[in-house]
């Protein structure tokens, strides 16, 4: 390696920026997808048509042991982490789908649900519409657990 000389020095990053050119006043909507069930929480973010995927995590991604993948501190770190990818990309708002297992499965959210919701709010991304899409059964399959039930 030679010496430095005077022209070396170092130049102004240019900061890259992923998604479109958009004003700070002008309101951007994505689609937040989270996904709670009692055994993981998944924080997915898309654009509004659902075909093109902005940020994805879990809280499996968050934490170390697999016991604490859907609480509600794992769902926080997992929303925090989406919503500064949201704003990197030029996201300012978003619309939630909730979502929990449903079918012949349990019908309400994971404990990681109202956590995640909480912390996109908290950190500055405009809370559109709240809408529950968990699936629910039009006479199904029949449930797990036998004729007489889960027995104790």
């Amino acid at each position: 390696m030679g010496k430095k000389k005077k022209g070396d020095e170092p130049k102004e990053k240019k900061i890259i920026r992923k998604g479109p050119p958009v004003s700070k006043k002008q309101t951007v909507f994505a689609v937040a997808h989270i996904y709670a069930s009692f055994n993981d929480t998944f924080v997915h973010v898309t654009d509004l048509s659902g075909r093109e995927t902005i940020a994805r995590v879990t809280g499996g991604m968050e934490v170390k042991h697999d016991r604490d993948e859907s609480s509600p501190y794992a769902a926080m770190l997992a929303a925090q982490k989406v919503a500064k990818i949201c704003k990197d990309r030029g996201i300012t708002a978003v619309h939630v789908k909730l979502r929990a297992t449903g079918g012949v499965r349990s019908k309400t959210p994971g404990p990681g649900a109202q956590s995640a919701l909480r912390a996109l709010a908290r950190n500055d991304l405009q809370i559109g519409r709240i809408e529950d899409v968990t699936p629910l059964p039009h006479d199904c399959t029949r449930r797990k657990g036998g004729r007489r039930g889960r027995r104790l």
